[in-house]
């Protein structure tokens, strides 16, 4: 390895040493062991979507149900389904539940060693079997994420736009892995993007490898990386139904593809392109009722934007293939649907 990369290398591992976060999956440098692969691999499912205040306490809460991944591969769907609310995109959930009975029933309740074994699994796709297999079983992986894309970007000044630089990134960033401490190594270039080469404002003062930064001495890191410009998000519009049998909701499973499939969720219409005419909700309806408008919710998705009219009724009757749930449980809808219960209990327009 040229001097530079040695020199990179032991700068950032030094800096890390002395700055790494507290972490609840993680264990700290020089503690001696290594950290649960089961708590790596949830914390990395859950962080491919959210951030890491936004996770802590989903993750400490999957942990204190299900503390193992035997005891997670044994849960009910519904209930991990419901857990993960608020966590974004419900097919790693499934994914999630999918992993962790293959590593019951393939492997005894044992996470593989390897990238590869990792692979192997359902749902863990290259970066979550490079990011446990190093911080698990440090193992030499190339762990690149978003933070590390950052960092290699202004580090070297890499002039392609993402996402077309990925594979130029991920190249730089391999060629300075090594035998030595990987999973410190893939941990210091997160912790680096995360918290001084930001997005933003980036702290090059504070920056230990701020004197190897191409575009640091150029001025202009935090022009890096380029960007290709995004094309605007698409905008849909649905109606959503409160019904309600006393003080119960009214509540159906999502089908079990497609967006927040499987999950529970309020009646609701499809989510297209123009608004939905009051004759057309009503025909959308789930009963024939005197449906009273509470207004509209917006909702964003990573996708699309979603406006989401609110319409409410009563109702005495049993309806097939409805679910009647106490308020309590409305926390455990996904997000757009639990803004839009909110909306239909709270105000009549």
């Amino acid at each position: 390895m040229p001097d530079i990369a040695h020199s990179i290398r032991a700068r950032l591992l030094a800096w890390y040493d002395l700055n790494a976060r507290t972490l609840p999956w993680r264990i700290a440098p020089g503690a001696g062991d290594r950290p649960d692969a089961y708590r790596v691999w949830l914390s990395e499912v859950m962080l491919q979507q959210t951030t890491v205040p936004h996770a802590t306490p989903y993750f400490l809460e999957f942990l204190r149900r299900w503390p193992s991944v035997t005891a997670l591969a044994a849960a009910e769907d519904g209930e991990v389904m419901a857990a993960w609310a608020g966590l974004g995109y419900y097919a790693r959930a499934r994914n999630l539940l999918a992993c962790a009975r293959a590593v019951k029933a393939q492997h005894d309740g044992v996470f593989p060693d390897t990238e590869s074994g990792l692979l192997a699994l359902p749902g863990v796709g290259a970066y979550t079997a490079a990011a446990v297999a190093a911080i698990a079983f440090d193992r030499a992986a190339n762990v690149v994420d978003g933070n590390v894309e950052r960092v290699m970007a202004r580090l070297y000044a890499v002039e392609a736009p993402t996402p077309a630089a990925k594979p130029e990134l991920k190249a730089l960033a391999g060629a300075l892995v090594q035998e030595d401490r990987p999973g410190d190594w893939a941990q210091a270039l997160m912790d680096l993007g995360a918290v001084i080469c930001r997005p933003r404002a980036p702290l090059c003062d504070r920056c230990p490898l701020s004197q190897s930064c191409t575009a640091f001495a150029a001025g202009a890191a935090e022009t890096y990386p380029r960007k290709t410009k995004k094309a605007d998000r698409p905008h849909r519009h649905g109606a959503a139904f409160l019904l309600l049998r006393g003080d119960r909701v009214a509540l159906i499973r999502r089908p079990p593809k497609g967006l927040l499939g499987g999950m529970l969720a309020l009646p609701s219409t499809e989510w297209r392109a123009d608004p939905f005419s009051r004759a057309e909700v009503e025909l959308a309806a789930p009963i024939q009722a005197t449906w009273r408008s509470c207004g509209e919710i917006e909702h964003v998705f990573t996708h699309f934007s979603l406006a989401l009219q609110v319409w409410r009724a009563e109702t005495d009757e049993e309806i097939d293939g409805i679910f009647w749930a106490g308020r309590s449980r409305l926390d455990g809808l996904p997000s757009v649907f639990l803004k839009a219960a909110r909306a239909g209990l709270d105000r009549l327009v």
